[in-house]
């Protein structure tokens, strides 16, 4: 019993029993949203074997197209002159409809048992993913097919990412959340290395075991998350963490000049969400404008807005721009890009490390991305130069690019998820992640899109757009910057003061 023991015994046990359960919700969540991104990626690589140059290869004999046809090898509809355009209406059905989703999945997420809801996501996610590489083996060329299971499979994977975060925000407090979500966002990046790894063992030959096989690993882990899921520490006896400290707390209580107090705006937050609560009762979901009001969560927002549309550009178009400028093989290609994704795991990992020591998600997120503009043009004119010069740059790029996404998507939306003004009502976690990352896949979406749209013109222009987006985000910023430079001089202004004494 537990009275009977002594009270360092007990302690040193109950610590280890949280700390392997953490361990393994890390574990378990991070392998969940691994196969979120896996299946999403095969996309990206499968690209370069829908249309490419025929010239070069030997029609069969018992072919039904002429021998003057240069499109016999490419896969209806994507055969045409304007491919590139009706590819990034594939991606662009995926991403809107996620984008979309997303904004919703956040209140279901918050009035839904996770383990039931990440469950049937994810084995929705698995059919819709195995849906589109049956395209192959049924022989379907229509075009509203491939973008109707896209629609599909962008919303059904609105499940994930909200669901995910709230967990681990639950299981968590801030004291290291930067650098303990900076390792665990390294999903987002294993998930489309593996995915493009699967795809490029298909992709030259029957392109569409590319998407079954990641859609059937997804559909397992499906079942596996029902069996193994935890939601909550007091669901198996486990203490629950600590929400103290961190960005907002400390910068709120600097001086701002610019923009004055927050009092107005927590108050509102808190009437909005202790309003439909009794004193005894759980604490109330928050809405869509309560967490609206939570400091930081705007300007978070609309900077990873401009973060993901550059993401996603390179997620869904490397694998081509690869494929078209160096002219590699399609499994070349697809496999090359996955170091943009091996940078972008450097990246997650020493942005949460550095906001950790430094105690300041914005500026971190604002050097990384001044930094990362010069990189993506550097890479664009001399980064196919050579294969060694392409995989350097590819890193570099990879790390500065997903860093402050990956730390906005992760610590930034745990921490503004549980600011001091919430009270300890985590059930805010799920709106604010759904808010943060919804309005993030706006850009998403739009990344693809326009990159469809301008690679046509040159590539060139393609990464004209994503250095303004760059810039952009990080000007979104500048604010909060601000607010943190003015904490860490009234922390040293304190510090002087006790040495003084």
């Amino acid at each position: 019993m537990r009275s009977s023991l002594a009270p360092g015994v007990w302690f040193l046990r109950a610590f280890s029993r949280d700390s392997w359960y953490r361990g393994f919700i890390l574990l378990i969540t991070f392998l969940i949203y691994t196969c979120y991104h896996m299946s999403r990626k095969p996309i990206s690589v499968v690209k370069s074997r829908l249309h490419r140059n025929c010239s070069g290869m030997i029609q069969p004999i018992n072919d039904t197209h002429s021998l003057n046809d240069t499109t016999w090898c490419n896969w209806a509809p994507f055969d045409q002159s304007n491919y590139k355009e009706l590819l990034g209406a594939v991606d662009n059905a995926f991403l809107v409809a996620y984008a979309v989703g997303m904004f919703i999945s956040g209140i279901f997420g918050e009035r839904l048992p996770l383990r039931y809801y990440l469950t049937a996501g994810m084995l929705l996610s698995g059919l819709f993913t195995s849906l589109l590489g049956l395209g192959y083996f049924w022989n379907i060329h229509a075009l509203w097919y491939f973008v109707l299971i896209q629609i599909c499979n962008g919303l059904v994977q609105t499940t994930g990412w909200p669901s995910v975060v709230t967990c681990v925000g639950n299981w968590f407090g801030k004291g290291k959340r930067g650098l303990i979500m900076g390792i665990w966002n390294s999903h987002t990046s294993v998930g489309n290395i593996l995915g493009s790894l699967i795809a490029g063992i298909w992709v030259d030959e029957q392109w569409g075991l590319s998407f079954v096989v990641p859609g059937v690993i997804t559909a397992i882990m499906g079942l596996i998350t029902f069996f193994f899921f935890i939601e909550y520490p007091e669901d198996v006896g486990c203490s629950p963490p600590q929400h103290h400290g961190g960005l907002e707390e400390n910068v709120d209580d600097a001086e701002d000049p610019g923009s004055g107090p927050h009092s107005n705006r927590e108050n509102g937050l808190e009437s909005a969400v202790t309003s439909s609560k009794e004193p005894s009762a759980q604490p109330a979901a928050i809405s869509f404008f309560g967490a609206l009001w939570i400091p930081g969560v705007v300007e978070f927002s609309l900077c990873l807005l401009f973060a993901k549309l550059v993401s996603y550009t390179f997620l869904y178009w490397l694998p081509l721009y690869i494929f078209n400028v160096v002219h590699f093989s399609a499994k070349e290609s697809g496999d090359l890009s996955t170091l943009f994704d091996v940078g972008g795991i450097v990246g997650g990992i020493l942005a949460g490390l550095i906001s950790d020591y430094t105690n300041g998600r914005a500026t971190t997120c604002c050097v990384m991305l001044i930094l990362a503009a010069p990189m993506m043009f550097l890479y664009n004119y001399v980064g196919q130069s050579g294969i060694s010069i392409s995989i350097v740059m590819l890193l570099i790029c990879g790390a500065l690019v997903n860093g402050p996404y990956a730390l906005i998507t992760t610590a930034v939306s745990a921490d503004l998820g549980t600011h001091k003004s919430l009270k300890g009502n985590a059930k805010a976690l799920s709106t604010v992640t759904a808010i943060i990352d919804g309005t993030g896949s706006i850009g998403a979406a739009l990344g693809p899109l326009l990159a469809g749209l301008i690679s046509p013109t040159g590539w060139n222009n393609v990464f004209y757009m994503l250095i303004t987006a760059d810039i952009l985000a990080c000007l979104l910023l500048c604010r909060l910057v601000y607010k943190e430079i003015l904490a860490w001089k009234a922390s040293l202004s304190r510090d002087r003061g006790y040495r003084e004494m």
